[in-house]
């Protein structure tokens, strides 16, 4: 799918997430920055904990009338949904923006058939009876690539394996054709075979739909096979941002870097993982510097101690900013890879 180079169809400015606990407050998301245009597709990465469920649920406002803070600015078409109540987004919510979740079988009511589920998420946003939302749903199925879509419409969630309702879930999400669609984990659960058949399904309904992606996943190997640019998160921060080119090809910050290293090769030759050392941060104590540098090999190359003490900002090329003190250094100082 080409990408619209236009205006960006969602554009995030220092998005802010926290939630107050027992504990203290856990302050999940930490100034997040990210434009998305028309037909593009975002892979948002990091460790479990590092705020990239916490950003979709703030995109799709679901975070409304929770104890959750909410602050930034999260633009779509220019429309600000940060400052929207919980009955202005409603009208949002499925028709301009859906959600494909992680767990189809709780993500659906095991109550209702599959297909009038999908049918009353279309009637919520369309004037039409029963019997027109039903023929849309079989439809929807069927494109999804279920079999036997009309006797599939009155089957139940645990009638379904796990490739058919994550296809189901899809279903639900798009049958309103919306402009951004979050899938978060969309494959976490199924077996690679499955894996690659879902992931051709939401290349091929992309293409036919111009819906942009945010796909939100651990798995670095789905992210280059899908995703035009990475979003790379830590401690509730965006530490690196890129092209999937660049990203691969020269990772600027340690931490992707660490991540790279850890994922599986068919051309390894030892059989050994190189795990990244240490634990991400608390969110409920950030620390004053990078958020990364007690688990980072490179800390001790940046003087002065800055890691420890003060928090870096972006830099780096343009189109590929990192949160690193190395890259805000001289070409001359830059450490080799």
């Amino acid at each position: 799918m080409a990408v619209n180079e236009g205006a960006p169809l969602l554009d995030i400015r220092d998005l802010r997430v926290s939630f107050p606990t027992d504990d203290g407050v856990v302050h999940a998301v930490n100034g997040m920055d990210l434009t998305l245009r028309r037909g593009e597709t975002v892979g948002i990465v990091g460790e479990s904990g590092s705020g990239k469920t916490v950003t979709s649920q703030a995109l799709m406002g679901l975070l409304k009338d929770t104890s959750a803070t909410v602050t930034g600015r999260i633009l779509l078409d220019g429309q600000d949904l940060v400052p929207l109540t919980e009955a202005q987004m409603r009208p949002y919510r499925g028709k301009r923006i859906a959600m494909i979740f992680q767990d189809p079988l709780s993500a659906m009511h095991p109550f209702y058939p599959v297909g009038v589920q999908i049918a009353e998420a279309y009637r919520v946003h369309h004037d039409v009876s029963k019997k027109a939302a039903a023929a849309v749903a079989v439809d929807m199925l069927g494109r999804v690539g279920i079999p036997d879509p009309k006797r599939r419409y009155a089957a139940y969630p645990h009638e379904f394996s796990g490739g058919m309702r994550q296809r189901a879930m899809i279903a639900m999400a798009l049958v309103c054709e919306p402009e951004l669609l979050i899938a978060d984990e969309p494959t976490t659960a199924l077996d690679v075979t499955v894996q690659a058949q879902i992931l051709d399904l939401l290349n091929e309904l992309q293409a036919e739909t111009g819906t942009s992606v945010i796909l939100v996943t651990h798995d670095l190997g789905v992210v280059a096979e899908v995703c035009h640019r990475v979003v790379v998160m830590y401690g509730g921060e965006c530490v690196e941002q890129a092209t999937v080119a660049d990203l691969f090809g020269d990772p600027r910050h340690p931490y992707t870097q660490g991540l790279l290293a850890s994922m599986p090769s068919l051309a390894g030759t030892s059989g050994r993982l190189t795990p990244i050392p240490g634990f991400p941060p608390s969110l409920l104590a950030l620390p004053e510097g990078c958020l990364f540098a007690d688990r980072c090999p490179k800390a001790h190359l940046v003087p002065d101690g800055a890691c420890a003490d003060r928090r870096p900002v972006p830099a780096g090329p343009e189109g590929h900013p990192s949160r690193c003190h190395l890259n805000a250094q001289e070409p001359a100082q830059e450490v080799a890879r």
